[in-house]
């Protein structure tokens, strides 16, 4: 039986802890933060951390370090961040790709997604449009797949990398479809532009903000768009459920996490000053127009879509026999 003594002495510590995380929280940040970011610098992601960090600084009076550690996957970038002190000081801008897909695309992942990462907030989310060469025959995504099932060795359909937006979305259409496509992966969206140009790949799911202006320069056809309403941007191009494929709705999504173990007071901190910079008029404004939708959320709506999402796209992934060791 428990000595009333020992439930003081419990109770006593559970009070101090609290008291001691709330005034931490009080004096946070009171030195630079460590913002990492496991792409390369000058991608779509880089300017968003840049400009959401100056916010950020400008608001707590402390630097905002940006700090690009691109490599396996996010790996590399995620490691420093699981691995950090769980202060509020190291914080890392997390994807679907590094919270959701990687689990099941990696054989032995080093690090845990939901018990290492504490979510902070989303950041952004943009959807993939279907795109063509001008020159292919295909007006439409059900002509597109017409066209792969008439052709004995079907059609190759180029992404940005393995567990990419583009990789999944492909995958997915081939399950549901039965087509024959065949996956080419490259680092990053400018060599599948440059080899959707060049028909050396026959098509891609890809963002508005790199194949937008070769679609508006004619020199590529959008079939279809890939989340449950359609882009501003191109207003006349269907959803892919509108084009005949219900259930091909992805949208990529980009959001903020912290170590895990860091204090919740400090974690709604970081919310409340991340959602404020996230939803200043410049910044939605600036990468709206380029095809990004800025958005924020609380901590607990950002762990259920990671938990959403993997139970949703773990089964694409194992399916499509993509494997990393």
């Amino acid at each position: 039986m428990v000595s009333a003594r020992r439930i003081f002495q419990f109770v006593a510590a559970a009070c101090f802890a609290a008291i001691s995380s709330a005034a931490a929280a009080q004096d946070f940040p009171s030195r630079p933060i460590t913002f990492i970011v496991p792409f390369p610098a000058g991608g779509v992601t880089d300017p968003v951390a840049r400009m959401v960090a100056q916010k950020v600084s400008e608001s707590v009076h402390q630097p905002v370090i940006v700090d690009n550690r691109p490599g396996a996957g996010s790996i590399v970038g995620a490691m420093a961040v699981k691995n950090a002190r769980p202060d509020g000081y190291t914080l890392f801008f997390g994807n679907f790709s590094s919270h959701a897909i990687n689990s099941a695309l990696y054989t032995k992942l080093p690090y845990d997604p939901v018990k290492d990462f504490e979510p902070i907030t989303m950041m952004m989310k943009t959807g993939h449009l279907l795109v063509v060469p001008a020159s292919s025959p295909a007006k439409s995504a059900k002509e597109l797949i017409a066209l792969a099932k008439s052709r004995l060795a079907g059609l190759t359909f180029g992404s940005q990398g393995i567990g990419s937006g583009g990789h999944i979305l492909g995958e997915m259409w081939k399950l549901q479809t039965g087509a024959p496509l065949t996956h080419v992966p490259y680092k990053g969206s400018a060599p599948v532009i440059q080899d959707l140009l060049a028909e050396r790949i026959d098509m891609s799911f890809d963002t508005v903000i790199t194949s937008g202006p070769y679609i508006r320069d004619g020199k590529f056809r959008a079939l279809g768009w890939s989340t449950s309403s359609r882009t501003r941007h191109f207003p006349d191009v269907p959803t892919m459920a509108e084009a005949g494929f219900p259930g091909m709705e992805l949208e990529v999504w980009f959001a903020l996490f912290a170590t895990g173990g860091t204090p919740q007071p400090i974690v709604r901190k970081l919310n409340q000053e991340f959602v404020k910079a996230i939803n200043s008029p410049d910044v939605m404004t600036r990468f709206g127009e380029q095809g990004l939708d800025m958005l924020s959320s609380t901590p607990e709506e950002l762990a259920a879509l990671v938990k959403a999402d993997t139970a949703r796209l773990a089964p694409i992934v194992k399916a499509s026999g993509a494997r990393v060791d």
